[in-house]
């Protein structure tokens, strides 16, 4: 059935993605089970089917979305981080007599449950691009004598939810998408997000905090890009100050951390004041493990394999802080040879460490991934894009054993963004499997950007502009031919 699913006016590109997740995550999609050679044919591969209303944009938060219950968009809607609503649409128009004709020609069938003198009702009033008074807003609900409830008004606690919500044609200069005429619409709310979530685990009340820490509401679309549930193990590579793992827990999965730095996941900043009190803080279930680890010289016993339902994480790319490897500068040059830490030095004991560059990083993942986590399982994790005047072509780590099944950008500057990307395992993990892998990176590294390999990301996401920007940077030109709408990353 077709509803609308109208979302918040923010991280656009993410939006599909999310609700695509949490569909499948609730049952919209059948899955098949392995075949004998271990293959997956239908994990990842499935797609919702989307509408946009007559004359939107593409960016406009109304869409019309297909689900094949009403249940499945309940949970949807409850759970999801960017969807506002999701509404069984009674009627559209461009005006409300357009709106009348459309609700009264809109099946009695499916109106009457929801009319009945035993239930209790309300009618909402919301805008986009727009505003209007208190006054106006009743007298909209007024016009509505024509639908014929029969049941009573509770403004606090109903049975039922009938919104209408409008927009107009506002023109760009706001920094909205542009709409083409006034629409209206009416439905009946099937569900709607938590909006005390959020505010409830913003990162400026967090107990323990450090630079990197993700934010509450990237951490919560991640967790649920892995499909977070309970009975499900999550495990964060690079858990810093425990953010990602924080979301995960909430939706009741089991989780477990590693970092590099003995200090984050042994000491914090003290017993209150450490990855272990943001946990508490909330009343969310402990990590089951927090280890100093490195993805370099993995801790796992030879032969383990398929132990995570998930893998969420945000690699250290080296813009924000870079990323670091066992075994220090000397070591890994031969100036030095291996050696035991004492007995009795062992408590204090901070391991040396030397640079670890995205390239040797991000491979790293793709194969503590493949071999970790089970069949279906979600490996989510950020990867850094730089973009020049000449192409936005862009190429992501690819492995055997997954499938990139969504990509969602988030601009961060002029030229640098990040990439949320969200893969499936699809097959097995062998031998050949890792050779074919270490192929694909061989090739991956030859072919991408220089940066990738030196690490040198930094300076380059904050050089001066380049020449031809430095060329055109003249204010009053540029306000002039500046777009007012800047599109998705608004």
């Amino acid at each position: 059935m077709w509803y609308l699913c109208v979302f918040y006016h923010r991280l656009l590109d993410f939006r599909k993605p999310e609700v695509e997740s949490l569909a499948e995550l609730f049952g919209a999609f059948s899955k098949e089970e392995p075949t004998n050679n271990g293959d997956l044919k239908s994990f990842g591969s499935n797609s919702l089917e989307w509408k946009l209303p007559e004359h939107h944009h593409p960016d406009s938060p109304f869409h019309l979305v297909n689900l094949p219950s009403e249940e499945i968009a309940r949970n949807v809607a409850n759970r999801s981080i960017l969807v506002k609503g999701i509404f069984e649409l009674w009627g559209e128009g461009s005006s409300l007599e357009e709106l009348e004709e459309s609700i009264k020609s809109y099946s009695d069938e499916r109106k009457q449950p929801y009319l009945t003198s035993d239930s209790t009702f309300k009618i909402a009033v919301d805008t986009f691009g727009k505003a209007i008074s208190f006054e106006e807003q009743n007298g909209r609900i007024r016009s509505f004598s024509y639908i014929p409830f029969k049941g009573r008004v509770n403004l606090k606690n109903p049975d039922h939810t009938f919104w209408l919500i409008e927009t107009d044609n506002y023109g760009s200069s706001n920094g909205l998408p542009p709409i083409v005429g006034r629409k209206v619409f009416f439905g009946r709310e099937i569900g709607a997000a938590d909006r005390k979530l959020l505010p409830t685990y913003q990162l400026k009340s967090r107990t323990y905090l450090g630079p990197t820490a993700m934010d509450a509401e990237m951490a919560f679309l991640m967790a649920n890009q892995a499909q977070a549930k309970p009975g499900r193990l999550v495990y964060d590579p690079f858990v810093g100050t425990g953010s990602i793992l924080v979301a995960a827990a909430h939706y009741g999965a089991m989780t477990m951390g590693a970092d590099i730095d003995i200090r984050v996941v042994r000491d914090g900043r003290g017993p209150d004041c450490n990855v272990w009190s943001n946990f508490k803080q909330y009343g969310l279930p402990m990590p089951i493990a927090l280890l100093r680890a490195d993805n370099n010289l993995p801790p796992w016993r030879s032969g383990l394999k398929e132990v995570f339902d998930a893998i969420i994480c945000d690699p250290p790319y080296g813009v924000r802080a870079g990323g670091r490897k066992s075994g220090g500068r000397k070591l890994l040059k031969g100036v030095i040879d291996p050696y035991t830490v004492p007995d009795d030095k062992r408590t204090g004991h901070i391991p040396s460490t030397a640079p670890y560059s995205l390239v040797e990083c991000v491979h790293d993942l793709l194969d503590l991934a493949a071999k970790m986590l089970v069949m279906g399982g979600r490996l989510v994790y950020f990867y850094p894009v730089l973009r020049d005047n000449e192409s936005t072509d862009t190429t992501f780590p690819e492995h055997p054993c997954f499938k990139l099944v969504a990509t969602s950008e988030q601009m961060l500057s002029y030229r640098y963004s990040r990439v949320l990307l969200t893969m499936v395992k699809i097959g097995p993990y062998t031998e050949e499997i890792d050779l074919a892998a270490r192929i694909k990176h061989l090739e991956f590294k030859e072919n991408h950007l220089k940066w990738l390999e030196e690490g040198n990301l930094h300076s380059a996401v904050f050089s001066p502009a380049d020449i031809h920007l430095k060329e055109s940077v003249d204010t009053k030109i540029s306000k002039e031919s500046k777009g007012k709408y800047r599109g998705k990353y608004v």
